[in-house]
């Protein structure tokens, strides 16, 4: 099962452009990114979105990007603990 869906990735002077699950978000590259703010085109332009849309890889420069974090989502532990 898919996380997110993720296309339309580009990038505008410095922001990163995404529609994640059908909308619209702009991050800056100096905010998540300091590698992704200072590539080349060519280094920007390579990147993988994982199958599941968990994330993005980008592997000339050894990044990845957690969709979730971006999103600002943090998941809670599947498992719940008992008290005594």
């Amino acid at each position: 099962m898919k996380k997110h869906v993720v296309d339309d990735i580009r990038f505008e002077t410095d922001n990163l452009l995404l529609r994640i699950d059908g909308e619209h978000k702009k991050f800056a590259l100096k905010a998540i990114s300091p590698l992704l703010a200072n590539a080349s085109p060519r280094e920007r332009d390579t990147f993988e979105v994982s199958p599941s849309g968990y994330g993005i890889n980008w592997p000339l420069l050894d990044e990845d990007l957690s969709i979730d974090a971006l999103l600002g989502i943090v998941d809670a532990p599947s498992w719940h603990r008992k008290s005594a």
